[in-house]
């Protein structure tokens, strides 16, 4: 009898300690937030803080599980970079760690803001994958018109949602402090006011599709040359009244679920570290809801960040996870601020699309959004000058010479994290012969042979050197008898006259950037000469995303 008991009561114990090991555990969404976070270790608490890696040439791919890779770049770029995670959505920029057990689910992060930048090809599939290359910022802006705005939020939320993406990086949103600002593109304008409120439209038109946003640079990152050194000596009226008043109007008329801190330092603290910006200012004065991220690769003290209040940092290695958990157990950083900094994300991650099992189709509505796109570009278009109504052609305009490299090859947006990868583009050739009007041959090959020729001669780029772009193709110079001859037989000229920019750089105040070059100034002189001694129209087409000088050539009578 008391061997019978005896096994009884064994029995009886392995089941309670089966039972203790197989206990339920919480799940987010299911759960409390605070429950599921009590029932993470400290490990998995640090590495929902840090993401899991990137993709980069010469670099590891993030591991197939969603852990970060085992073997980082030891020097990072400081300059552009484009990640991929390959397991989720090819050519993203980033994603968020997650624990199954526990219901946490990724986020996938991507860049933005003119579009949605994936890759346009996958591993093992033949279908195709393109964005729509929305308009960029600056000329948004020029619209001044908040629903058109949202209207193309609305378009890029239905991307990011339906190619199972969960966040943009975007939009971009720092003061054009300085016309040669390389990134000055992606930005809405020099004036606070309509900087708040377009990026305050854009951030309710994605959102409302059900995905996030990251409005960024947070904050005063107004150029690219040293962008992660360059320390921005700022007065606090000139800070509060200038570079923060943007944000300050997207964050309370817009609510975004992300912020992303930028490189620089201000006043001599990193913008990632600073306590004083992400929750005094952000938080505390604000009242924003949702999570801080770095930049990428952005600051130095992954501690100093957790404190601050940059809940998560990208794209996230592994050495992020290790400090920050040595810290906690040599009592350098509180659970309590680690723990602040979870639920934030946590809170987040239940509105994400990925979290609640949305059945993307990976097919948006890219013929719809294209004719968004139409209207927000063709509304934000700028008219400089117009003496004598060259605008519009007219009717008695059947026959266009169409003069300048990028009448050809049409610029859709600057390079680096900005570039969308779109199926297609409509140069202004196509354009105006869509719209019914007869181009010139013999200038058309002309220029089509000198655009291969050139490129054939010129080193094919790969990697970050591809993202950020190479120098522009020099104009063609034509002499003055083709210039003539054209005058002869078309009824108007157009000169378009392009520049591009990016990330990683500023441009230059010098000829072939932001002055004309040479052969660009003789082009619009002689072009003109020749047509208006015919009493023909001559129309200057700028096709950029900066600005450039025009003073000394305006009053040509173009």
């Amino acid at each position: 009898m008391k061997k019978v008991i005896f096994l009884f009561v064994m029995a009886a114990a392995i089941c309670l300690t089966v039972s203790s090991q197989t206990a339920v555990a919480p799940k987010l969404g299911k759960d409390p937030v605070k429950k599921v976070m009590s029932a993470m270790t400290l490990e998995e608490k640090a590495a929902l803080v840090v993401g899991t890696g990137m993709r980069m040439p010469g670099g590891p791919p993030p591991s197939p599980n969603g852990k970060a890779p085992a073997n980082p770049p030891a020097n990072p770029p400081s300059g552009p970079v484009i990640g991929s995670t390959q397991t989720l959505v090819s050519g993203a920029a980033g994603t968020s760690f997650a624990i199954p057990r526990l219901g946490i689910t990724p986020m996938v992060l991507t860049d933005g803001p003119a579009g949605v930048r994936i890759s346009p090809t996958r591993e093992n599939d033949k279908n195709t994958y393109y964005c729509t290359a929305f308009p960029v910022g600056t000329l948004l802006a020029s619209t001044w018109d908040t629903e058109l705005v949202n209207k193309v939020g609305k378009a890029i939320g239905n991307e990011i949602l339906e190619y199972g993406t969960d966040i943009l990086l975007g939009p971009g949103m720092n003061i054009h402090r300085n016309p040669l600002c390389g990134r000055n593109f992606e930005y809405y304008s020099e004036d606070p006011y309509i900087t708040g409120k377009i990026a305050a439209a854009m951030v309710n038109g994605v959102e409302s599709e059900g995905v996030g946003t990251s409005i960024k640079h947070f904050a005063a990152n107004n150029a690219e040359t040293n962008r992660n050194s360059l320390n921005t000596i700022v007065s606090e009226r000139a800070l509060r009244e200038i570079y923060l008043e943007g944000f300050r109007i997207a964050v309370q008329e817009g609510q975004p679920w992300t912020v992303m801190s930028s490189y620089n330092f201000i006043n001599g603290t990193y913008a990632s570290e600073s306590s004083d910006l992400l929750t005094n200012i952000l938080r505390k004065d604000w009242g924003f809801k949702g999570f801080v991220m770095t930049d990428w690769f952005g600051g130095k003290d992954p501690v100093a960040q957790m404190i601050a209040g940059n809940d998560m940092l990208m794209p996230g290695t592994p050495d992020q996870v290790k400090a920050i958990i040595k810290a906690v157990k040599d009592g350098k950083l509180a659970e309590s601020i680690l723990d602040r900094n979870v639920e934030k994300i946590l809170n987040i991650m239940l509105l994400s699309p990925r979290f609640k099992g949305y059945k993307y189709s990976n097919k948006p509505d890219l013929k719809e959004h294209a004719e968004v796109t139409r209207q927000a570009a063709a509304e934000g278009m700028v008219l400089l000058k117009n003496d004598n109504a060259s605008l519009p052609l007219g009717t008695s305009v059947k026959n266009i010479a169409a003069f300048g490299n990028t009448s050809y090859e049409i610029i859709t947006g600057g390079t680096g994290s900005g570039k969308v990868n779109e199926a297609y583009s409509v140069s202004l050739i196509d354009g105006l012969q869509n719209s019914g009007y007869t181009l010139n041959e013999d200038l058309h090959s002309l220029y089509a042979n000198y655009l291969k020729l050139t490129k054939a001669g010129r080193p094919q780029l790969r990697g970050f050197m591809a993202m950020m772009g190479s120098k522009p193709i020099e104009e063609l110079a034509l002499n003055q008898d083709i210039i003539n001859g054209m005058a002869n037989v078309s009824d108007a000229a157009i000169i378009t006259i392009g520049r591009n920019s990016g990330e990683g750089s500023d441009r230059a105040n010098a000829k072939g950037d932001f002055q004309l070059s040479d052969t660009e100034q003789q082009l619009i002189k002689n072009v003109s000469t020749a047509f208006k001694a015919k009493g023909k129209k001559v129309v200057v087409l700028l096709n950029v995303g900066g600005v450039i000088e025009t003073a000394s050539w305006r009053d040509l009578p173009i």
